[in-house]
């Protein structure tokens, strides 16, 4: 199955060119490693209608397979992703955000400071992940023996999403 990926930070800093998005380079070095294609990467400040806005494009109009963003789910007033994605998505996968939270809360009982949440935009899979490098790659590792499953699933047991 060819899959594209979005993957969206969300960072006032990194939206200013203040910070290195190292989170979304996480994301990136994964996603090669599926082979999987990187459709495109933005970074945005932690402004709920951007993230809208950027969902929405990805999902209506680029027809991506999974978006992934980064930041914005704990809960500082700035941390806006959960609620971004609960305006986009159709239907809630509750399973990814519980297996990434069960998972990091054997590590770090900071775990349960996340909101990330998951679901379904038409025939696209969105999932947050946390803000930070380390988090990102031990939460991806949680859920991408998944993925390539729920996203034929999502497909409609297979062929490409985008045609």
């Amino acid at each position: 199955m060819n899959v594209r990926v979005a993957i969206l930070t969300a960072s006032d800093l990194g939206s200013r060119g203040e910070r290195e998005d190292v989170s979304g380079d996480t994301i990136e070095e994964m996603m090669a490693g599926m082979g999987w294609e990187l459709a495109v990467r933005d970074i945005v400040p932690d402004d709920s209608d951007e993230i809208v806005s950027r969902l929405k494009y990805y999902s209506d109009e680029l027809r991506v397979q999974l978006v992934l963003t980064t930041g914005g789910t704990g809960l500082s007033p700035r941390d806006v992703m959960p609620e971004a994605t609960l305006r986009v998505i159709d239907r809630e996968a509750p399973g990814f955000a519980e297996a990434m939270r069960a998972a990091s809360l054997a590590k770090t009982p900071h775990a349960m400071l996340s909101r990330a949440v998951a679901g379904i935009r038409s025939s696209t899979l969105i999932v947050n992940l946390p803000g930070s490098p380390r988090a990102v790659r031990e939460n991806l590792e949680v859920i991408l023996p998944a993925l390539p499953h729920g996203l034929e699933k999502l497909c409609g047991d297979g062929g490409d999403c985008a045609t």
